[in-house]
């Protein structure tokens, strides 16, 4: 039987986390989709997608807040519970 103190909501910080890493992985691509034409030797891609490559660092800078937010509110119940 399931112990009902194990629930699967999301703690502070999870969803800054997810949305991290989601723009992380678009900027990824971005990046290699960019970067493969000046490997191939064809025609660069427009510089907008240069720009969109710069998603990988917002991404990391939204998930670096996600988890400082969620190591914030895991002290504070530390800082309650004691």
């Amino acid at each position: 039987m399931r112990d009902k103190t194990q629930t699967n909501s999301a703690e502070a910080g999870d969803g800054l986390i997810r949305a991290g890493v989601i723009v992380f992985f678009v900027g990824a691509v971005a990046t290699l989709v960019t970067v493969a034409p000046l490997l191939l030797g064809t025609t660069p891609f427009p510089s907008y997608m240069f720009a969109l490559s710069m998603l990988m660092g917002v991404g990391f800078l939204i998930a670096g807040a996600g988890v400082l937010r969620s190591a914030a509110a895991g002290r504070r119940r530390a800082r309650s519970v004691q």
